[in-house]
């Protein structure tokens, strides 16, 4: 895992190094890498996976609007904490999905609490599932099954790489994935929250829009209900 602190304040940079490397500390995690940069344009050009980032909205050059988009581009999956004093630029931020939004100057007990909820939503989606098919095993994150669809007797698990027959039944697969980002949406489908871009009282578009799951009517409500919680998990 890697962490990236941008911030043209220097002050702010040190105090999210220290309450960063405090909260490993107390929970006895090894803090993991932990890069800062004070500008937008330093942080884009980093060439390293950028897991966890705390982004400052107001900054020369680039903005962290701009920068938190740029992000999001090149790993939908990146967690981003928005760090400003400036609140009107909250609903900006918030269209390209961010994690948390924290307000200088930094609480530390607030800042724990969204760390924790930071490495849970990242130890999810980065957990690697296996995926038997009578060819071989393979595994993958969570973040990259989109669904999983029972055709008849056959099971495919539906990948942002590509599809795989199961040799296991939608059973196995209800009681594998993790409950806070999957949801059976029917007998045939389960549907990973992540890649949900919208839906009505009976269908769910997916990112791969090659792929439409049935929803049923009893299950609208909950399923709602689940995926509003996850968005805002995630927020």
């Amino acid at each position: 895992m890697r962490i990236l602190i941008c911030d043209d304040d220097v002050l702010m940079i040190e105090q999210l190094q220290k309450y960063t490397k405090s909260y490993f500390e107390s929970n006895h995690i090894k803090c993991p890498e932990l890069l800062s940069y004070t500008s937008g344009e330093s942080l884009l050009a980093d060439k390293g996976e950028k897991d966890i980032v705390f982004l400052d909205i107001e900054m020369p050059g680039m903005n962290g609007i701009y920068v938190g988009n740029e992000l999001k581009k090149m790993n939908k999956s990146v967690i981003i904490f928005v760090v400003t004093s400036y609140s009107e630029y909250l609903d900006e931020a918030m269209r390209f999905h961010v994690f948390r939004y924290l307000s200088k100057p930094l609480d530390r007990q607030r800042f724990f609490r969204n760390m924790k909820d930071a490495l849970s939503y990242y130890n999810t989606m980065t957990t690697k599932i296996p995926v038997e098919t009578k060819q071989g095993v393979y595994a993958f994150p969570t973040s990259q099954i989109i669904a999983i669809e029972a055709q008849g007797r056959k099971v495919i698990v539906h990948t942002t790489q590509q599809d795989y027959n199961s040799v296991h039944n939608m059973n196995y697969w209800l009681e594998l994935l993790p409950k806070n980002c999957f949801f059976q949406t029917h007998r045939s489908f389960i549907i990973n929250f992540e890649h949900v871009t919208d839906f009505n009282h009976s269908t769910i578009h997916l990112t791969n829009q090659q792929i439409t799951a049935y929803l049923t009517r009893r299950k609208y409500s909950s399923f709602k209900d689940a995926f509003l919680i996850f968005l805002e998990s995630t927020r």
